[in-house]
């Protein structure tokens, strides 16, 4: 297989063992009617059912099927990240692996890539098949999450979503924790700004159950503070905390001296006066010198700890290979 080809689809799973072979067949039935050449690239996140001998097995079958496999479960963003650093697609296509999204979306999105010259392309579930309790939430998120990225897409959290490859390889080495459910803020942040989006089907599970509960909604509102300000400071933290800490320890210290001088006044006027410490104007004061030295001491250790980071490797997470030219992983 060539190492460079036209398209990747690229597959996170958990625990979905009974849908692969009829998604493998979906998809390799409509890259081949569209004459792609293509890759299939599986990500096991830990499954402990038998979803990787399911891989396995289908590896044998066709030589264009790859996959990874993790030692336990980590998350659908390092599933998503370690695929990333795998693809080999000009294209890379992101899919469930629950049979909700349609391998019949592939070719329009492959096209808003490759001639609409979009840098991402997000699918858009206008018409869902899941309970109130999830749509709900979802609409929430995503309102949250146009107004503080200012990309207007309907549906940020769609699994189903289409790349050019120099997107994830830029922004693989910047994902954790949750972040798959904000790629394209992350992407926009990276300097591609060409995002798009596509109704696309939804369809009801086939097998198994969901794998996540409402806490994602949550964890996703926080996800999307943390992104806005890792994306504004990350670079810069001496301009968040030392901005703050500066006008802090500036107002404790103006509290500080104007209660100093005014008992001096008193005592030359022979006016009667009381302690310094007996205002409490004073433990104001006091605090907001603390807090203001404290933040900028944080500022100045985010700087040092910035000029000094260094990008990760998922390699240890990852078990087991299949369909890669060396199939170990590095001890």
């Amino acid at each position: 297989m060539p190492e460079s080809i036209q398209l990747t689809i690229l597959i996170p799973l958990y625990n979905e063992d009974e849908s692969l072979p009829e998604l493998h067949d979906w998809i390799v039935r409509v890259v081949t009617e569209n004459h792609y050449t293509y890759e299939i690239l599986f990500v096991d996140d830990g499954s402990t059912d038998t979803s990787w001998e399911v891989i396995e097995q289908l590896a044998r079958r066709n030589p264009h099927v790859r996959g990874i496999r993790f030692n336990r479960n980590y998350g659908k963003t390092a599933a998503l990240q370690a695929g990333f650093q795998a693809v080999r697609g000009q294209v890379v296509i992101t899919m469930d692996a629950d049979l909700q999204d349609s391998p019949d979306e592939i070719p329009e999105l492959y096209r808003m890539v490759t001639e609409d010259k979009y840098d991402l392309v997000s699918g858009w579930k206008q018409k869902r098949y899941d309970p109130i309790t999830k749509t709900l939430p979802t609409k929430l998120f995503n309102a949250v999450s146009r107004w503080v990225s200012g990309v207007p897409l309907h549906d940020f959290n769609c699994g189903l979503k289409a790349y050019r490859q120099k997107v994830v390889k830029t922004i693989a080495p910047a994902l954790y924790g949750d972040m798959h459910r904000n790629l394209p803020i992350v992407a926009n942040w990276n300097g591609f700004g060409r995002i798009g989006e596509k109704v696309v089907q939804h369809r009801a599970r086939k097998y198994g159950t969901t794998k996540f509960g409402l806490e994602r909604f949550v964890n996703g509102f926080l996800d999307v503070l943390v992104i806005g300000f890792v994306q504004k400071f990350s670079k810069r933290p001496m301009h968040f905390f030392g901005t703050f800490g500066t006008l802090s320890f500036f107002v404790g210290s103006v509290l500080a001296i104007w209660l100093i001088v005014e008992k001096l006044i008193n005592i030359a006027q022979g006016v009667k006066f009381r302690n310094v410490t007996d205002n409490p104007l004073f433990f104001f004061g006091l605090v907001a010198i603390i807090l203001g030295v404290q933040l900028f001491l944080a500022g100045f250790l985010g700087e040092m700890l910035v000029r000094q980071s260094l990008g990760k490797s998922n390699d240890t997470l990852i078990a087991e290979r299949v369909g890669f030219l060396e199939n170990k992983v590095p001890m």
